[in-house]
């Protein structure tokens, strides 16, 4: 593994299909081991097929890859993967439990170790009480939640989640990201595609962002915004204040624009965060009380259609993706 250790690295890899179709296009991509990776991109981005190609389920026509530090040409490096496929398809007439078992026994788990993580990652996705339904009753949230299930069995070091809150309602989206959470609280490096943009936000520590089969931009959610920000733009900041008199803000105006003003708070543009703490000794020195300090940051959203759109002159137009809450 290499000195700086990734769960996966990609140099140049490339996916031609049937000599025209580029669907990936020199891709290279480092994700931090223990981290949760959010990959995005618009519908046709190359997502799915990068995916694929790490799991060798497609094989690339360039480049090469390694999964914890293992080249992916070997069947080793998928020794301590966990898969969740997007549009996965169960046998109708196996129970959750009975998936579980069958996808733990691939994984090389046999006998009181098989029927304990079974038992336990049912419980840990909420399904353990379904165990014993056929999976032809479940629903499609069920279904999903057994194939996180199956996924994280035989404690992976890494584990790839295609949309995995596909058609799950509220209350199991949440469950499904404590879920996540604690596996990368256990040292699990979750590589997570997904179009909902506010879920990655939650979730994830780094992303990349794809289109037209490139990485556009990948690093921590703050270094995508400054990206796109761009260095030496200026910040608001929201001050909840008390009263500000015309003092006061003549000072605060010498500093930084005043860009909003309502009653208890002002909106200030800020270049440098250094301005931050001179900005309240001003408010202070003139006996305004100072209630509370928060940036506005830019939200993933945004971040994504700046970056789609320094691309190329089309901007977003037909982007599939969605802010759905939860």
């Amino acid at each position: 593994m290499s000195e700086e250790q990734y769960a996966v690295e990609t140099h140049g890899l490339g996916k031609i299909y049937g000599g025209k179709v580029h669907a990936l296009k020199a891709v290279d991509l480092k994700v931090p081991l223990g981290s949760a990776f959010g990959l995005l991109g618009p519908n046709g981005a190359g997502k799915s097929t990068l995916v694929k190609t790490l799991l060798s389920i497609v094989r690339p026509t360039a480049g090469f890859a390694t999964l914890l530090g293992v080249d992916i040409e070997q069947p080793a490096a998928r020794r301590h993967v966990g898969y969740l496929p997007e549009g996965h398809r169960f046998p109708a007439y196996l129970t959750g439990r009975g998936v579980c078992e069958y996808f733990g026994k691939l994984s090389g788990l046999t006998g009181s170790s098989l029927a304990r993580e079974v038992d336990e990652k049912l419980e840990l996705v909420g399904m353990r009480e379904w165990a014993s339904t056929r999976v032809s009753k479940y629903s499609k949230g069920m279904q999903q939640r057994v194939g996180l299930a199956q996924a994280m069995l035989g404690k992976p070091q890494l584990v790839f989640l295609d949309e995995p809150t596909d058609g799950v309602d509220p209350v199991g989206r949440q469950q499904i990201r404590a879920v996540i959470q604690q596996l990368r609280a256990s040292g699990t490096t979750v590589f997570l595609n997904s179009h909902l943009l506010l879920e990655v936000e939650q979730i994830c520590s780094h992303v990349a962002i794809m289109h037209h089969g490139s990485v556009l931009r990948q690093g921590t959610l703050e270094e995508i915004r400054d990206a796109v920000r761009g260095e030496g733009t200026r910040r608001r900041v929201r001050f909840g204040v008390g009263p500000v008199g015309d003092a006061a803000r003549a000072e605060l105006a010498a500093l930084a624009p005043i860009e909003a003003e309502e009653p208890g708070s002002l909106t200030i543009g800020v270049e440098r965060r250094e301005l931050v703490p001179r900005l309240i000794d001003a408010l202070r020195a003139h006996g305004v009380d100072v209630y509370s300090v928060e940036p506005e940051r830019m939200n993933l959203e945004d971040a994504f259609i700046g970056v789609i759109g320094q691309q190329d002159d089309q901007g977003v137009g037909g982007t599939q993706l969605s802010r759905v809450a939860s």
